[in-house]
């Protein structure tokens, strides 16, 4: 993940940590470092055809049924294990807007919480559950551009 960041001229800074598997887990390690740090939400639609990677403020509430409505898809629900392995090449625990770097065929839509947008730094695990890396928010979406999966920013 460094390598592309590295590529793209992100800087960014490492944590490195015991693996957490939930934001609750992740929050003793949090303490000191600087940033917004997100939860990171691997949705599907009712029929399983459209995926969603949803990122949000770590403590902000996600209501899946009124997130449907405002983004224009029917009944949500969180998407397998092996969806997720399919989608983003991630584990459950892992769940990364890091892993659009393995959805070439881009067909997971990410939906960002307008909130972050007052964030200076965002943090995310980079693609495991060992570390946190935190960037700048504008580089953050610079790296979404380069991904180049459709992207919605929406009040969660």
């Amino acid at each position: 993940m460094s390598s592309v960041l590295e590529q793209l001229g992100i800087v960014f800074e490492r944590f490195d940590h015991p693996p957490v598997f939930t934001v609750d887990e992740a929050l003793v390690h949090w303490a000191g470092i600087q940033g917004t740090h997100c939860k990171n939400l691997f949705l599907r639609n009712n029929k399983g055809a459209r995926h969603y990677l949803v990122v949000v403020e770590h403590s902000k509430p996600v209501d899946l049924k009124r997130l449907a409505t405002v983004i224009g898809d029917d009944r949500l629900s969180f998407a397998s294990p092996e969806r997720l392995l399919k989608h983003l090449g991630l584990m459950p625990g892992s769940v990364s807007p890091f892993g659009l770097i393995n959805n070439t065929a881009h067909d997971v839509t990410v939906v960002l919480d307008a909130g972050l947008a007052a964030s200076e730094r965002v943090a995310f695990h980079p693609n495991t559950n060992t570390a946190t890396f935190t960037l700048l928010f504008a580089d953050f979406e610079r790296f979404l551009t380069w991904c180049g999966n459709p992207v919605k920013t929406v009040h969660i």
